[in-house]
């Protein structure tokens, strides 16, 4: 689509940071105006200076500016922009905003509330995900709120258990019990975590896998019963549930595999009419997928599967959030090279306390095949009242090797001073021979911190 003929007038970017960056990034180069919305705190973001337009939505506290749905709804009415992106986080998978948007003709970016609900709740999108065809994981096929239930669902598919929280994510809410000892502490902490999380109790019980890889398959439907998968992303590097390297393709994936859990993906979006991008989460262990849940929105990680495609997912977005058809069939997707991506966050890298700050010096990497999606820069203050990821840095390299040795050299490039980040843990990690070989599960990065910490304990 060129300047002259935009997909939308003016969208608003309902969201802070390097994701408020990426996509404003992608509304210039579609020819389409731009409005940032941003709290008091953060007046003087990147994308607060670039953006055609600014409104402040409120004070520092998230509640009252990017979670403000009125605020957020007011800033459209103001600048007369007709579609709003949510990037990720905040708002991006709430229902509810996505139905006063549309009530009020402001275009969501994004699939429909029926969708966004049906997946947000855990219960409902893994019945629905085993009525689409999709692999899901052995147990409870509702809600489980008592020890009885509990360890009857145990029982029946063998310990240990999961039992995990209906709503959210985020690793909250999630309790293992590995007898039928453990069911009643486990059954009450998580349905406690869940209701302060979450402001819902409802849990319910899977078979815990013991040495599973995280697999998700990126998807991009258009509404009309056209859908397109584009590849995998290995994001077992975890740290209390929380993604910390994503990498694509996976090491743990063969071309068969691919070809086989990317067409079931993609058939079962088809089938539910999804439109926009999204995302099927998978645990994968002994060459089989297990359903886990569905993310309705852009992924933090979506640069790596850009890297390999060379397909602009936020392009794509806004592309079928206007009414239009996919760009291209799955037949036109190709899969060159490798990509890793590092989540680079404003903590320290051993104890992982939050590290907000001035930016003292400020250099990212460059070269080929060297990608940095960070809204900071030199004397830019980050605000401690929001989420520590402060930049993205994803390679790419024809090969996995190349792809790794690339890295090493664009971590050692890249300087933050004036506050502690978790760059010094990535470079640890692009040297470690697990990580080189591919060997590595869901439970491999906690295990080896937990033996640092130890180590350091004695030796400190």
């Amino acid at each position: 689509m060129n300047a002259a003929s935009p997909l939308f007038g003016k969208i608003l970017i309902a969201n802070r940071g390097e994701i408020a960056l990426r996509v404003l990034r992608a509304c210039k180069e579609l020819g389409i105006a731009t409005v940032a919305v941003h709290s008091t705190a953060d007046g003087d973001a990147m994308h607060v200076r670039l953006a055609d337009e600014s409104v402040c939505i409120g004070p520092p506290p998230a509640r009252d500016s990017y979670l403000n749905i009125p605020q957020i709804l007011a800033a459209c009415e103001i600048t007369g922009a007709d579609a709003v992106h949510p990037g990720y986080g905040f708002l991006s998978e709430n229902a509810r905003f996505a139905e006063i948007l549309q009530a009020h003709n402001v275009a969501f970016i994004g699939p429909s509330a029926e969708h966004i609900r049906i997946m947000g709740d855990k219960i409902e999108a893994k019945r629905t995900a085993g009525r689409l065809g999709i692999p899901v994981v052995p147990g409870s096929d509702g809600g489980v709120t008592n020890d009885v239930a509990a360890r009857k669902i145990a029982a029946e598919i063998g310990y240990p258990v999961l039992i995990k929280a209906a709503s959210g994510g985020g690793g909250r809410g999630m309790k293992v019990a590995r007898s039928p000892d453990e069911i009643s502490d486990a059954l009450a902490n998580a349905r406690s975590e869940a209701q302060a999380a979450f402001g819902d109790d409802a849990v319910y019980v899977e078979k815990y896998l013991a040495k599973p890889r995280h697999i998700e398959v990126q998807v991009l439907g258009d509404g009309k019963g056209g859908a397109v998968h584009l590849g995998e992303r290995d994001c077992s590097l975890q740290r209390r549930h929380q993604k910390v390297w994503e990498e694509a393709p996976s090491p743990a994936i063969d071309e068969a595999a691919r070809v086989r859990i990317g067409g079931i993906v993609a058939q079962a979006v088809a089938s539910l009419g999804y439109s926009g991008a999204g995302t099927v989460e998978f645990l994968y262990e002994n060459g089989e997928f297990y359903f886990i849940e569905m993310n309705t929105r852009l992924q933090v990680e979506h640069p790596v599967t850009e890297a390999i495609t060379g397909i602009d997912l936020v392009n794509e977005q806004i592309r079928i959030a206007s009414g239009r058809s996919l760009s291209f069939d799955q037949e036109d997707v190709t899969f060159e090279g490798h990509a890793i991506e590092c989540r680079v966050n404003a903590e320290d890298p051993r104890t992982f306390a939050a590290s907000p700050g001035r930016i003292a010096n400020y250099h990212p990497p460059g070269g080929l095949g060297v990608r940095v999606d960070s809204a900071v820069y030199q004397g830019y203050r980050i605000p401690p009242y929001y989420d520590s990821l402060i930049g993205k840095l994803i390679v790419h390299g024809r090969t996995r090797i190349e792809c790794m040795m690339r890295l090493r050299r664009a971590l050692d490039e890249f300087v933050i001073d004036g506050i502690r980040t978790t760059i010094p843990l990535f470079r640890d990690l692009v040297v470690d021979d697990d990580i080189a070989s591919g060997q590595y599960d869901i439970h491999w990065l906690e295990k080896r911190l937990s033996a640092s910490v130890e180590l350091h304990g004695r030796t400190g």
